[in-house]
């Protein structure tokens, strides 16, 4: 019996000291494209724009001042995602795809760069020659935009919902908690020629957290006391959360111009269809010009290139 149970712990010894000396890359993943969202597909599935407008992303900043929630200890990093910007270019760049994208989206969020680059391109055709001997010719200019897309990711609340529940029973028992958060994005289009604000809406997107844990403490024998515990965490990414909510705006950000006729569908029944179901999750009806089948969207934007 002694010899069994000098056996089992050197058997536990040497898995502990396996596990100590796994490397890391046992619990790795592959790398995977971006996950898609609901938010995205129905983005995706935008109906033919009348007109393709050209738009401008500088700046889409956090604007919450939030950090991370912690319970323990002082958290300085960021709540949400500093790359907002880069969110809000791709989700415009999405709208549309599958049939016609919707925007010709310029470069402005690293104009510097982009300035400098042509700077060197600039100085390399004044100072070389083409092969036939002649001077290259003057690089061309840079594509404007009509509307500039801006806004930012203007609240983040934590803890808006927070609960659990438990239960335990001679020594075995389980709990499980839950937290629900929210992050806020406001968006808006801009006239370039005349600086009005043509559109502009807001999206809200909760973040839930869940935990359950679970255990038991039994006595097997005369001072032998077994505890067993696990349990499982889940946290819904920010970063994901944030990009559903800005592709809800963009998404709605073309809905309300089409309805006031700052830009149209290239298929008048299917953008009815699209202005309809925006204004019912709105406002929560639709509105009479609507259902009786009024043209949406029959004018380009006043922000046309």
């Amino acid at each position: 019996m002694r010899k069994l149970r000098s056996t089992v712990a050197a058997g536990c010894l040497l898995a502990l000291a396996a596990c100590g000396s796994t490397p890391a890359t046992m619990l790795a993943e592959s790398p995977t494209l971006g996950a898609r969202t609901a938010a995205g597909d129905s983005l995706r599935d935008l109906p033919a724009p009348r007109n393709r407008l050209d738009v401008a992303v500088f700046t889409f900043l956090d604007q919450t001042g939030q950090h991370r929630p912690n319970n323990n200890f002082a958290e300085y990093s960021f709540a949400v995602t500093q790359g907002g910007a880069s969110i809000l270019i791709n989700s415009l760049m999405e709208a549309g795809r599958n049939t016609t994208p919707w925007f010709r989206v310029v470069e402005r969020n690293r104009v510097a760069d982009l300035f400098q680059e042509r700077q060197i391109i600039r100085a390399n055709r004044s100072e070389n020659v083409g092969p036939d001997g002649r001077p290259l010719p003057p690089i061309g200019p840079l594509r404007n935009a009509g509307i500039i897309v801006t806004g930012g990711i203007i609240a983040y609340d934590s803890n808006v919902l927070t609960g659990g529940l438990g239960a335990n029973f001679l020594g075995i028992g389980g709990n499980t908690e839950y937290r629900r958060d929210t992050v806020s994005v406001f968006l808006r289009a801009v006239s370039v020629l005349t600086g009005e604000v043509l559109v502009s809406v807001t999206t809200d997107k909760t973040i839930y957290s869940m935990g359950v844990q679970g255990g038991a403490n039994r006595y097997v024998g005369f001072n032998k006391l077994l505890q067993i515990e696990g349990g499982i965490t889940t946290n819904e990414p920010r970063q994901l959360a944030v990009r559903q909510a800005i592709e809800k705006a963009v998404h709605a950000m073309i809905a309300e111009g089409a309805d006031k006729n700052f830009w149209g569908f290239a298929d008048e029944t299917q953008g009815r269809a699209v202005i309809r179901e925006y204004l019912t999750t709105r406002d929560g009806q639709i509105p009479s010009q609507v259902t009786a089948g009024s043209s949406p969207g029959g004018q380009t934007t006043r922000g046309g290139a």
